[in-house]
């Protein structure tokens, strides 16, 4: 599950990354002599092995709601997590249909809190909060996986360097949006005020109670269920690859999802399109998966992850809007 579009500086690791993505891709384009193998793979994708990734991937849905849950609890509004998982697949959608750092997944998010009666305050110390745990979780991982390929002898400096740069980043991101709320907006410059995404960014983080989200029992919950998130997409990898008759050691997998995972960060790509297929079975493959098998197992991953959820999203989308409009009526 793709929780969020991440904010993607232009850096030197990006042009580096950008170079590595290019190499890779055409490796990709060369190998297409060989589509029919692809095809034969996909083809024998056995459906018990597919439903077990599409069922890791409903239950990343349920970690996302479950953080959630947790904090309007603390918050005193407890709302049910079967009522918050279509939230999290309308958010997904918005995450991806309005690429905008993620802003317009925040902002649907709350607005579908809003209609199951949680107050706009707990409903925006939800969703900083989750923003929080997404990135403490996924520095955690990146550095759990720097440590995975220095012990296979796979950690060369250039990658270092890359997850170097990119935990700059996921600490960064956390602690500036917790300073914004403990200091206000005022410590900015006055002409930030006139972006717009920017301005709804400030304001949803200026209205989150500070006594919810400075509880380090609540940031420590939210930054489990994200971590189990980022689990549950390296066990679909890992499924993806069963799937297809080729046995990956998890570690490999998880290694593959994360590295994918920060390149599609560091880099101006909407969506990752081509930047995290191509990272991740470059990692694949150092791993021993054969190229085929590698292609095929992250675009199966891809569409259960990224293309499968966008229907009901957009039906759900479309019946918040019309939910909004006759309520405004």
């Amino acid at each position: 599950m793709s929780q969020y579009v991440s904010p993607q500086p232009v850096t030197g690791s990006s042009i580096a990354i950008g170079a590595l993505v290019l190499a890779a891709l055409l490796a990709i384009l060369l190998h297409f002599a060989d589509v029919d193998r692809f095809v034969v793979l996909a083809r024998q994708a056995r459906p018990m092995w597919l439903a077990a990734a599409l069922g890791l991937q409903l239950l990343t849905y349920a970690c996302l709601a479950q953080g959630w849950h947790e904090v309007l609890a603390d918050a005193g509004h407890d709302v049910r997590v079967g009522r918050l998982v279509p939230v999290a697949v309308t958010k997904l959608f918005a995450d991806q249909a309005m690429p905008s750092a993620g802003i317009g997944g925040h902002l649907v998010t709350i607005s579908r809190m809003r209609a199951l009666g949680v107050p706009r305050d707990a409903a925006m110390a939800a969703v900083l909060l989750t923003v929080v745990g997404y990135y403490l979780s996924y520095a955690a991982f990146a550095l759990a996986t720097l440590v995975v390929l220095w012990f296979h002898r796979e950690a060369s400096r250039w990658l270092a360097g890359v997850v170097t740069v990119f935990l700059a980043v996921a600490i960064a991101i956390p602690s500036l949006a917790l300073w914004l709320r403990r200091r206000g907006s005022s410590v900015l410059p006055a002409w930030l005020d006139g972006i717009g995404p920017i301005r709804r960014v400030l304001d949803f983080i200026s209205a989150a109670p500070a006594g919810l989200v400075r509880r380090p029992r609540l940031i420590a919950q939210v930054t489990l269920f994200n971590g189990l998130i980022f689990l549950l997409d390296a066990g679909t990898l890992s499924v993806c690859l069963l799937s297809i008759g080729v046995g990956a050691h998890p570690a490999g997998a998880f290694c593959a999802l994360v590295m994918a995972s920060i390149a599609t960060t560091l880099t101006p790509v909407p969506m990752g399109l081509g930047t995290f297929e191509a990272t991740g079975v470059a990692m694949l493959r150092l791993t021993g998966v054969p190229f085929e098998a590698a292609v095929t197992a992250i675009l199966l991953l891809r569409g259960l992850t990224l293309w499968l959820p966008l229907l009901p999203g957009l039906i759900l989308l479309r019946r918040t809007r019309k939910e909004e409009s006759d309520g405004q009526g």
